[in-house]
């Protein structure tokens, strides 16, 4: 989810209104883009409509940085909003499959018929509580989760919870990765971070332009966090969203 710097309606056209109990579902349309939003203030997903497997916002674009250090066979997505996560790791991972979870379902149908979700057996949508679902995930099931829990205008409290850290820490195999989007940085010396240092030898952050922070952690402690230019290009090949304008913003979480 994207924090615009004022709370001015989305410059656009509403093309589409769905409602379910947790409120309204809105598609705009602008000279270029799709968007997503909850309320007509804050952008919950946004594509390029000739190219929807391309993530917009550079938050976005971060959270898929994981993938330059351990291209994943499995992936976990918390939080599907318009897809553009779980649509952009598809086409990055052609081999990989990727299970998302979505509170609503209303979402899922909006996501497939205007944003271009891909219907593929490699990419699985459950509607399910994304809290529900980590804590019900094998231990060490998946190698790589994408954690975006928002509603119309906060954050998701279980993305700052000390149980919800345990549970995606368990669900990963040794090699995994987290990667959490947070609308502010946790506090360095909270019960947050805390957890977070407990479950994962190396922490990285980025701080997007929107002032999100997305928060990484691997199982895998290692003392190279560089991406070589070679990989980057590699990457930029498979799904080009400037991974070495991304990878210099990217640093190791002090202590």
């Amino acid at each position: 989810m994207s924090h615009p710097a004022n709370t001015a309606a989305i410059a656009g056209d509403i093309v589409h209104v769905d409602r379910d109990k947790y409120g309204n579902i809105l598609v705009i349309d602008d000279r270029k883009h799709r968007i997503l939003s909850f309320d007509s203030v804050f952008e919950q997903s946004k594509i390029v409509r000739a190219a929807p497997n391309v993530p917009v916002h550079e938050y976005n674009r971060a959270m898929l940085l994981p993938v330059a250090f351990h291209e994943p066979q499995q992936v976990t997505v918390l939080g599907l909003g318009g897809g553009v996560l779980a649509h952009g790791l598809h086409k990055l991972l052609p081999q990989s499959d990727i299970q998302v979870f979505e509170l609503r379902e209303k979402v899922e149908q909006i996501a497939r018929k205007w944003f271009a979700l891909p219907s593929s057996d490699r990419l699985q949508v459950t509607i399910q509580d994304a809290r529900l679902a980590v804590d019900n995930l094998p231990e060490a099931s998946t190698e790589m989760i994408l954690t975006d829990l928002y509603s119309a205008d906060k954050m998701s409290p279980a993305q700052g919870q000390r149980r919800f850290i345990k549970a995606c820490s368990r669900a990963l195999t040794n090699s995994g990765w987290l990667a959490l989007n947070y609308h502010k940085m946790p506090e360095a010396n909270g019960n947050l971070v805390r957890e977070l240092r407990r479950q994962f030898p190396l922490l990285l952050v980025f701080r997007s332009r929107t002032n999100n922070w997305v928060i990484y952690g691997s199982k895998q402690g290692f003392s190279n966090v560089n991406i070589e230019a070679s990989r980057c290009a590699e990457l930029e090949k498979r799904l080009p969203v400037g991974w070495a304008k991304l990878r210099k913003k990217l640093e190791v979480m002090e202590l």
